[in-house]
């Protein structure tokens, strides 16, 4: 595969503005605030029932959540081994973009009554984004040289962010002004917004599939694809269990990525129940963040590119932590958007330089990205099961998401623990001090 070219990396990046509408629209933005609404009753209980079981919503939607990423953690590491083996990534990966695009189309059909169908779409929607992410971002090595990622990853996040931002906006435009577009009312120009997330997923995804090449390794294996897709995954298992700087970071990037990732999914309903924001002020806040990300990536791409990864890293991871306590004590609107703008800074920034530096790490020689990403990915989706349940946990006990929020600032220490000890072979080359 040719490395660096101009046209391939544009195509890669493109998967992120296809896949990011689903993060603004449906993890943050417009689902929270509709699953909310509809599944909070005139007297204003947030008491559900879900196949028997009594439940508060925002409990319900933590642990869903939880349970789409427990689940991909589970499959990737062989279906990554599988693809390594038989040069399948990209396959994987639509096999992964079609179930979650499909799925938001699904979610047209959630009207409140059906919180069942909600939430069955809403995991299905969850596992087809995060299963499609371990194939996706192992490309990033085959396609440019390491002196590229950094730029190249913030590149991708940023283009995300504007077209998410873009079909965010044309989604609020239709709800507002429903009778224009010919609905009945909000309710049903909120569903079609769901569908927009789906259709636009699935078709700017083929830019990426249309020109993104197949992969390093083609074979046509004789054997079985289980037996030889574990040894491929064992193979490197072997290979990072001798990498110290590779489990440092990983560690590090488990820690601090239960914060950063609860934060996105949940800000939006943090909002709603504990300050009483209005949906106006909530879609705000989730624009904020994300037109400062867009800068944010770039920013940290380039601090990365003066003082090495690591000292990048730290400077975000501690920021987050002064994010967690702030949120504990943010009690209006107009202090929930500064903190909102702080987020939206290194939101983009530490999500962009972890997935390069990560791709740092694997030795230069292998062609089994895949299988070395899915332990990346499923460092992510565990840390989102902990993080997300946790904060679920904490709510239902203590009945206040306030206290959620000091967890995660405990999640962020430890990660700033493991990035001190961490020793970047780029930041030594660059004599960057961190």
């Amino acid at each position: 595969m040719q490395l660096n070219n101009s046209k391939i990396i544009n195509a890669w990046c493109m998967y992120d503005w296809a896949n990011s509408v689903y993060s603004l629209v449906i993890t943050s933005a417009i689902f929270p605030i509709y699953y909310n609404a509809v599944t909070t009753s005139a007297s204003g209980s947030d008491r559900i029932d879900f196949f028997g079981w009594d439940v508060s919503n925002s409990v319900l939607y933590s642990y869903s959540l939880s349970f789409s990423f427990l689940f991909v953690a589970a499959i990737l590491p062989i279906l990554s081994g599988i693809a390594d083996y038989e040069g399948q990534k990209k396959f994987f990966m639509k096999i992964f973009v079609y179930i979650g695009s499909l799925a938001c189309i699904g979610l047209y059909f959630f009207t409140g009554d059906n919180i069942e169908w909600a939430i069955i779409c809403s995991v299905l929607a969850s596992i087809g984004y995060s299963g499609s992410l371990v194939f996706y971002d192992a490309f990033l090595p085959e396609i440019a040289t390491e002196d590229r990622f950094d730029k190249i990853s913030a590149k991708g996040y940023s283009l995300g962010y504007i077209g998410s931002v873009l079909l965010l906006i044309v989604n609020l435009v239709m709800i507002e002004m429903y009778d224009v577009f010919g609905f009945a009312d909000k309710g049903i120009a909120t569903r079609f917004a769901f569908l927009t997330v789906g259709l636009w997923w699935l078709a700017f995804s083929q830019i990426t599939f249309w020109t993104v090449p197949d992969n390093v390794r083609k074979t046509s294996p004789k054997k079985s694809i289980l037996t030889e897709g574990y040894k491929e995954l064992r193979k490197v298992w072997r290979a990072v269990r001798k990498e110290k700087m590779t489990k440092l970071f990983l560690l590090a990037f488990f820690f601090y990525n239960m914060g950063v990732q609860t934060v996105m999914y949940l800000a939006a309903t943090f909002g709603a129940k504990e300050l009483k924001l209005e949906s106006g002020e909530l879609i705000m806040t989730v624009l904020i963040i994300n037109l400062v990300a867009i800068g944010g990536a770039y920013m940290f791409a380039h601090l990365s590119k003066l003082r090495g990864n690591k000292f990048s890293l730290l400077t975000m991871v501690f920021i987050w932590i002064f994010i967690c306590l702030g949120a504990y004590f943010v009690y209006n609107s107009m202090e929930f958007f500064v903190l909102a703008f702080v987020v939206g800074l290194v939101m983009g920034g530490i999500q962009s330089l972890s997935r390069s530096t990560f791709a740092k790490l694997i030795p230069e020689n292998t062609i089994d990205h895949a299988s070395y990403f899915s332990f990346y990915d499923v460092t992510y989706n565990i840390s989102i099961v902990v993080g997300t349940f946790s904060y679920g946990l904490i709510d239902q006990i203590t009945n206040s998401m306030r206290n959620s929020t000091l967890a995660l600032m405990l999640f962020f220490f430890v990660g700033l623990g493991f990035l001190l000890l961490l020793k970047l072979p780029k930041d030594i080359k660059q004599g960057a001090k961190a």
